[in-house]
């Protein structure tokens, strides 16, 4: 026992002194200054060019609550595309780097984070600046992937879903044998919305899309495709429905608008939650954004009582203060997923030396679902 007691003693003088951790916080600081990640900075407002691929020098550094995450796979929306032209105000002025959703792992967390370590496979929904190879979000920002998910599916539904989700249920309260219109019924948003409407039964489905992506929307659970481009989509809802519809879905704004309100029938609810129109080419278009202001819809409240009809408008980035409300509806959505009732589907992967293809293609309105920057296609 005296020997034991001995050991004990004579081994304290051998405790790391304070030169050591020194000497290792001085070691992750260089480590940290050598740190480099690519990342794609909107430059200033106007055409694709102003889109570049810039390496940024430093690891982030995390606060309370955050993680860091090594980006996979980040999706592109309309929003960064309005964004680019000075036309979303959710948007820090240039330089800045956009997105707003990715997939991928996470390779730190900071302090008070319980619900995440290092590892886990996330999803992330975020304001801004997850178009580069690492993002520091906070924890409630992330979402776990299940099991069998895709970094490419996941980095293609927190924006969509989540919004076509909160439109149908939320505001139109979505119920059997009810009728909607889905506009851009191939995009991100309308592929959601159309699969969350088959989540209801007989919900009968309107969508508008160019004849070449009719086959594919049909397919998708769409039950009357409308080529918007040679014919006036008011009449053709109306040769199906003469009394109109129960829920409009409405990203276009300006005259649209007022021609979802008046295909509403009594009880119907009109959802506006965009006004593409505005964008009209690469750089903004003024006499486009005059024409969708000067069309602007507006309603006197006597009217709505009058007409039975209601008017709701829906930006899910105003709602990033209100993560509980995102977070119910996103653990709905996975139960779907897992279910096998909602699925993603991916138009395109593109590297990220691809910006200007990639910008490009998106705003042609060419694509089928959802378009992807791949950051590390090898461990895809």
């Amino acid at each position: 026992m005296d020997l034991i007691y001995c050991s004990i003693r004579t081994a304290k003088p051998r405790q790391p002194h304070k030169p050591i951790p020194e000497f290792f916080r001085v070691f992750q600081s260089a480590s940290e200054e050598t740190f480099t990640y690519r990342a794609l900075v909107l430059t200033g407002y106007g055409g694709y060019d102003k889109v570049k691929l810039q390496v940024k020098k430093g690891k982030p550094a995390l606060k309370a609550g955050e993680v860091l995450v090594r980006v996979k796979v980040c999706g592109l929306n309309f929003a960064d595309l309005m964004a680019r032209q000075g036309l979303y105000d959710r948007l820090p002025s240039p330089p800045v780097t956009p997105g707003m959703e990715c997939s991928g792992v996470v390779e730190a967390v900071g302090e008070e984070v319980t619900d995440r370590k290092v590892g886990d496979k996330v999803m992330v929904l975020n304001r801004f600046g997850l178009w580069q190879e690492v993002a520091v979000v906070p924890a409630s920002h992330t979402f776990l992937i299940p099991d069998g998910m895709s970094f490419e599916e996941a980095a293609a539904l927190p924006v969509n879903y989540i919004t076509a989700y909160l439109m149908l249920f939320d505001f139109g309260n979505l119920r059997p044998n009810q009728s909607v219109l889905v506009h851009a019924a191939a995009g991100g948003v309308g592929i959601a919305a159309t699969q969350l409407c088959k989540t209801v039964k007989d919900v009968t489905v309107f969508g508008t899309a160019s004849a070449s992506k009719h086959e594919a929307i049909s397919q998708g659970g769409v039950t009357h495709a409308i080529d918007y481009r040679t014919k006036d989509y008011v009449e053709e809802v109306r040769k199906i429905s003469p009394k109109g519809l129960d829920i409009i879905l409405d990203p276009l704004g300006g005259s649209d608008t007022h021609k979802a309100y008046n295909l509403l029938k009594p009880m119907g609810k009109l959802i506006t939650y965009g006004a593409a129109n505005m964008l009209a080419g690469q750089r903004k278009n003024l006499i486009a954004v005059a024409k969708n202001w000067y069309h602007q819809f507006s309603i006197h409240t006597l009217s709505l009582i009058q007409g039975n009809k209601s008017v709701c408008g829906f930006h899910l980035g105003y709602l990033d203060g209100e993560m509980e409300l995102i977070t119910e509806a996103m653990n709905t959505i996975l139960d779907l997923y897992k279910q096998g009732k909602v699925k993603p589907r991916i138009d395109s992967t593109w590297h990220l030396e691809q910006v200007v293809d990639f910008c490009c293609f998106g705003q042609k309105r060419r694509r089928v679902g959802q378009i992807l920057a791949g950051i590390l296609h090898s461990s895809l």
